[in-house]
């Protein structure tokens, strides 16, 4: 049956399922039977994906542009507008809620909403189904929570088995950390506790068991933030899997309580340390109590089974490698599970963005507009960090080397992953298509060579590795056969519906 409109979005894997997609399906109101959500992903090509649009033969495409998708987006509308040119495109999201004009996607769309278009896009839709001739850039005022329809129900049982649900208890963010879209909203504001509440509850009795929180700061309110806790700790099997994004310097006893209560494996915090460095704090209008910060993390890391996943930023101005080196050595020596390394990126409207020509900050032009150079990162260090940053999540956060690691950091742990990351590429030059066998042993060839490491200890490390990496695919294997059983058993539950 054609569909009038179309909503469709390319996400960067298939795992993750657009949580702003479904808001704008749910919110379509008496126009919702008529539109279909399209999901894609970049290893499917442009053409493709048009074609399996217009084989709904839609009136409009809403389509959803991020940093991640914008060139690929762009190429969708390109063929788009030559193949069907009487197809209504309109784009919305991040990318194009800033510098709107400037950007060629936009001159090739018909239509463009800027904000959070959750109640804007359906408005657009009746105009134009109407017969009326909207102006191409709206901006979609921010509307009141309670006015939001919730999206959860239009993640299918699937989705609930297969892919990561992102569920949000509040939006906005009361800081103004200048590297942060977030920046921009005046304060976070919770959505109604008991109906958030109740579509957990839902979410739950359908079988989801993986539940991604998408609030800047989950423990920012402490009422919610215990109720929210309370709900899953009654409901707490070692199948449960929370993530929740968490302020390093807020940790009251309440919270502190109920999070010792989780179960291992089932609790992942994220917390945004970014910098230690004073200096580029006060560049980022960051305010944040580093001794509180610290004495937090030791705390979840002795007294919780929280998989810690705790980010730092290279490339922030006031900083440079030597001073981003002691906030890494910082971070591994509390003992977090995983250190994410990211480089700065030049996100449209934030503040940092306006000021970078004044900081002398100078970033890729092409997404995702990663920083090149600053008064205090040569282009060559920032090169050397974004290998390293790939090089770690491969070595580091990936779990797949517990014995070699520690022989990797040893003393120095940051010095000795450079060293290791300028031999690796000067050895491979490569930073992809790098499998864990072969990995494991150019880590162990550098090791026992520049590394200094005494080769019997080296090796007794690399086959106890091996080992561990075994255990884990079996593992894995095991889990994806019982998502998989679970996902058809819920499916003859429901007869394939919803």
């Amino acid at each position: 049956m054609p569909s009038a409109i179309v909503l469709a979005t390319v996400n960067a894997k298939y795992i993750h399922a657009s949580l702003g997609l479904r808001y704008l399906f749910a919110n379509m109101g008496e126009l919702r039977s008529q539109t279909r959500l399209l999901e894609f992903t970049h290893d499917r090509p442009a053409a493709e994906i048009v074609e399996k649009i217009l084989a709904e033969k839609p009136r409009i495409v809403g389509l959803g542009v991020y940093i991640w998708n914008t060139v690929y987006t762009a190429e969708i509308v390109a063929i788009l507008k030559a193949v069907a040119p009487e197809v209504l495109v309109v784009l919305g999201g991040p990318e194009v809620s800033h510098e709107t004009e400037l950007q060629a996607v936009v001159q090739q769309a018909d239509f463009v909403i800027t904000g959070q278009a959750d109640l804007a896009f359906a408005q657009l839709c009746r105009q134009i189904l109407a017969g009326a001739v909207p102006r191409k850039i709206s901006h979609a005022e921010t509307a009141e929570l309670g006015q939001i329809q919730w999206p959860y129900a239009e993640y299918s049982d699937h989705d609930l088995q297969t892919r990561l649900v992102y569920v949000e208890a509040s939006r906005g963010c009361p800081f103004r950390c200048a590297f942060c879209l977030s920046a921009l909203d005046k304060t976070a504001v919770p959505f109604d506790l008991e109906r958030f509440l109740e579509q957990m509850r839902r979410l739950y009795d359908r079988g989801l068991r993986h539940f991604k929180f998408v609030d800047r700061t989950f423990n920012l309110q402490l009422g919610h933030s215990a109720a929210i806790l309370d709900f899953f700790l009654e409901r707490l099997t070692p199948e449960l899997f929370l993530h929740f994004e968490m302020i390093p310097d807020r940790l009251p006893e309440p919270l502190r309580e109920r999070l010792a209560q989780f179960l291992p494996g089932t609790l992942q915090l994220e917390i945004g340390i970014q910098t230690l460095n004073p200096a580029s704090q006060k560049q980022i209008d960051r305010v944040q109590d580093m001794e509180r910060s610290a004495a937090n993390l030791r705390w979840l890391r002795e007294h919780t089974h929280a998989h810690l996943h705790v980010d730092l930023i290279a490339g922030l101005p006031g900083e440079d490698m030597a001073s981003f080196s002691k906030g890494f050595n910082w971070l591994y020596g509390l003992g977090v599970h995983e250190i994410q390394v990211g480089v700065l990126k030049r996100l449209r409207g934030t503040p940092l963005a306006e000021r970078a020509q004044n900081l002398g900050l100078h970033f890729d032009p092409v997404p995702p507009y990663l920083v090149l150079q600053t008064p205090d990162w040569p282009f060559a260090d920032l090169q050397r960090l974004s290998r390293l940053a790939r090089y770690w999540d491969l070595v580091g956060n990936s779990a797949r080397f517990p014995h070699l690691l520690p022989l990797l950091l040893a003393d120095a742990p940051f010095a000795r992953l450079l060293a290791f990351g300028d031999w690796l590429f000067a050895t491979t030059a490569q930073t992809h298509q790098l499998s864990v066998d072969r990995l494991g042993k150019l880590l162990l060839a550098w090791l026992v060579g520049d590394g200094g490491c005494v080769a019997e200890t080296a090796e007794h490390a690399g086959r106890d590795d091996q080992t561990h990496q075994a255990r884990a695919v079996a593992k894995s294997r095991r889990a994806r056969q019982d998502r998989s059983v679970a996902a058809e058993n819920a499916v003859a539950a429901t007869g394939g519906s919803r």
